[in-house]
């Protein structure tokens, strides 16, 4: 493996499939000394024949095959994407006859699919649950809070708007969040918004070390970003989830996919997929 410097991610439509994929592959190698190359919208002959050359040309230049890991639908398309210089991964080579076979059904070869709009009541409310997200980000808005499915409360930059952002984007989960002050920790109960919603409250935690951090980058050498305050302000946030026995979870070590998936599951909320 350490012999391939370049890595070629070739889709007709947007490549996130196939992104996705292999960076899960690649985590089962540790520090693969790769360049990644990601080519979209390969879905004519022109635009895979230059994607053909280009890996040619890293095969020439490594002195190895890079490899090419390719969700192009069209046969053709990815006959010729084969005859290149490059050690091809084909996805759907891979799983669609033997799906085929056990279905017994053929597939649509169909561009598209995954990540088209294909069904627009779907999509649509996958729009409507970034729109909320956004609208109920940071307690902007309080009127209409009881349409959430959930709400995630915390404090400042514990990560609660990307984790609401990704829970609407990826499972179309209406998601709202609402930041824990200082007041509240002074009065040691929820804020007066949130009481008539506390089952569907959800908490998140982070290290006083990487709030630090990330509060650092923000305004340095402020006291809000100062160590001391970061730990003073988590203590008190988990101890007001404990008394409140509202959940919560350490995101430190955690991606958004790994939080949000952790999130419905102990909220009940389920997966729109």
């Amino acid at each position: 493996m350490t012999q391939h410097n370049t890595i070629f991610l070739v889709s007709d439509r947007t490549g996130i499939t196939v992104e996705g994929l292999v960076r899960t592959l690649l985590t089962q190698f540790e520090q693969v000394p790769a360049e990644r190359v990601v080519r979209p919208f390969c879905d004519d002959v022109d635009k895979v024949e230059h994607v053909v050359a280009e890996i040619n040309a890293a095969a020439e230049a490594d002195g190895a095959p890079p490899l090419v890991y390719s969700s192009i639908v069209d046969t053709e398309l990815r006959d010729r994407l084969k005859r290149s210089r490059g050690q091809v991964f084909d996805i759907f080579d891979a799983f669609l006859p033997a799906l085929s076979k056990s279905l017994h059904m053929r597939s649509s070869d169909r561009v598209g699919q995954t990540h088209g709009i294909g069904d627009y009541e779907d999509y649509d409310r996958r729009v409507e649950a970034v729109n909320f997200a956004l609208s109920y980000d940071d307690g902007a808005r309080l009127k209409g809070l009881d349409e959430a499915d959930l709400i995630l409360i915390g404090v400042s930059r514990s990560g609660k708007t990307p984790t609401c952002l990704y829970l609407a984007m990826q499972y179309k989960v209406l998601a709202a969040n609402y930041p824990l002050t200082e007041d509240d920790f002074l009065e040691g109960r929820l804020p007066d918004p949130l009481k008539p919603y506390k089952p569907r409250l959800f908490g998140l935690s982070i290290s006083p070390e990487r709030l630090h951090q990330i509060r650092e980058e923000r305004r340095p050498g402020s006291r809000y970003a100062a160590l001391p305050q970061c730990r003073q302000e988590i203590t008190a946030a988990e101890n007001l989830y404990r008394t409140q026995g509202i959940p919560f979870v350490d995101s430190t070590n955690m991606s958004i996919e790994e939080l949000a998936i952790e999130i419905m599951q102990r909220v009940g909320v389920d997966r729109k997929i």
